[in-house]
């Protein structure tokens, strides 16, 4: 009870103004607006597509670019674009070339990345305090320069989302129809590949790869449920993904919780609330 007390006596206007004067909080709220952007329009796509095992397969063989990256000397997040890149690139040639084993081939690659990525870090002399960040997230501890990263991949994200709309959305619903119209199905693929990968980097630094799935699909996911076009539901998956990330932090900060892992329980508890509402929906409309 007493906890609980505490972190309601904070959540008052003063205290919400207080926390607005740290530079870690005004970063974490920054960087929640500029995850959800990108969240909001790859992870429609993601959805759409149907490649949230693939985005799996790419988070978790990430972590193997954090090994290579620590016993190497180079930035862990360097090491995880690379390897994630390389990943989705791999993953995709699969997909597109042995489609009846795709499944079992990411599962390999998924857990080969995890384990090359340990055993890389097992192998790096002193002891890394921050690597438990990729795992879970570290929201709280992004850099001004990471802001900066974010702000270019949303940027580069946006316009790609707008100068290649129709062709995505043509590659998206109808594939093959796509293809007969001359659109460049292929390429789209691998560029929308290429840009979950760095996504992926993105949302990791929020709430980590064992949990990057969740934040990536949990808003679009709802958003299509009541999207007539593949652009609304970019635009409702952005502004979901805003009020998920934003309140799970507001709450992880008052209540002492780890920001990741709130953020997706946030997240998950809307899921699950819509779903029960919109399923008595349905049902009462049935009656009628």
């Amino acid at each position: 009870m007493a906890p609980c007390l505490t972190a309601c006596s904070r959540t008052t206007p003063a205290a919400m103004t207080e926390l607005l004067q740290y530079e870690f909080m005004r970063n974490a709220l920054w960087a929640c607006l500029l995850i959800s952007i990108n969240c909001g329009i790859i992870g429609t796509l993601v959805v759409v597509n149907r490649l949230v095992f693939l985005s799996g397969g790419i988070a978790h063989a990430s972590y193997g670019g954090v090994g290579v990256a620590l016993f190497c000397g180079l930035p862990p997040q360097l090491g995880a674009a690379g390897c994630a890149i390389a990943a989705s690139m791999a993953m995709g040639m699969i997909s597109l070339h042995a489609k009846h084993r795709s499944d079992t081939i990411i599962g390999v690659v998924w857990a080969t990345g995890m384990a090359a990525g340990i055993v890389l870090v097992d192998l790096t002399p002193g002891y890394h305090v921050d690597l438990m960040s990729y795992l879970f997230g570290s929201i709280l501890m992004v850099p001004g320069y990471m802001l900066w990263l974010m702000a270019g991949l949303d940027v580069f994200v946006v316009a790609w989302a707008f100068l290649f709309y129709r062709q995505i959305q043509a590659m998206s619903y109808d594939e093959e129809h796509a293809q007969v119209m001359g659109v460049p199905v292929q390429g789209l693929y691998f560029a929308l590949l290429g840009l979950t990968a760095l996504s992926v980097v993105m949302v990791i630094q929020a709430v980590g790869l064992i949990l990057v799935i969740a934040l990536l699909t949990v808003p679009a996911v709802i958003a299509e449920d009541f999207s007539r076009s593949l652009r609304a539901m970019m635009c409702w998956a952005v502004l979901l993904s805003m009020v998920f990330t934003m309140v799970g932090l507001v709450v992880s900060y008052f209540f002492d919780l780890t920001a990741g892992a709130t953020i997706v329980l946030v997240a998950a508890a809307v899921f699950f609330i819509f779903r029960i509402i919109l399923g008595m929906y349905k049902g009462w409309r049935a009656r009628q």
